[in-house]
């Protein structure tokens, strides 16, 4: 893929696995910041070594180690995750396409989630639990071809030094609308403003905070 072909939200395939793709930061040579489904851990990669893929109805795939089957024909309850395909959010909502939220309540026309968002029932599918019988595993883009993860141990956990945050990078923290930027950074301590400080390894992770853009990008 080109990189002006690649969005925030595209579902992609990258070392054979399904990810999504949380950033893109055009100045950099790795430019596609993605989170691996399966486990939510992160990665970064060039435009040409992903390949999209549009997740439909009866599609399932490992979603932060568990199975789900998306399905367009149960209605969503309190408690489920939904992914939002169709994304038509008014000013007051904060959500992009592919989101991945859970539902906090439902109304006739859609549904309210826990970060606040009103989307309607035309604009997700419900992730339920479990593989459906009939359903389409999408976590491997080729079955048949093992992942570099299952060729070697990958239970190090250890952060790509890549993936480092900088000053100017701007995050939001997950299940709140708390957006903050990098202001410092000394040694492992990330200051943020707003006066947050914590650890690097809790800025970057994936369930915890988000990057959503850096200054410098936007200045670029």
């Amino acid at each position: 893929m080109n990189l002006f072909q690649v969005r925030k939200g595209q579902f992609v395939y990258y070392n054979n696995e399904l990810h999504k793709v949380y950033a893109v930061k055009p100045m950099y040579k790795q430019s596609v910041h993605l989170m691996r489904l399966k486990d939510s851990t992160q990665h970064l990669c060039s435009a040409k070594e992903v390949e999209k893929y549009q997740p439909k109805a009866l599609d399932s795939f490992i979603f932060n180690k568990k199975a789900y089957t998306l399905n367009k024909e149960r209605a969503a309850k309190v408690g489920d995750f939904i992914l939002v395909t169709n994304p038509n959010p008014d000013y007051l909502d904060h959500y992009t396409l592919n989101e991945i939220e859970v539902v906090a309540r439902v109304e006739d026309e859609g549904v309210i989630t826990n970060n606040s968002n009103g989307i309607k029932h035309t604009e997700y599918l419900l992730m339920a639990p479990g593989r459906e019988e009939n359903s389409h595993p999408i976590d491997f883009r080729d079955a048949h071809l093992p992942t570099e993860d299952e060729l070697k141990d990958s239970s190090s956990g250890e952060l790509d030094e890549n993936l480092e945050p900088t000053i100017g990078d701007v995050y939001k923290k997950i299940d709140s609308q708390i957006e903050s930027m990098v202001i410092a950074i000394h040694g492992n301590t990330v200051f943020l403003g707003g006066g947050f400080q914590l650890p690097k390894d809790e800025l970057l992770d994936s369930q915890k905070w988000v990057f959503l853009y850096s200054l410098l990008d936007q200045e670029s």
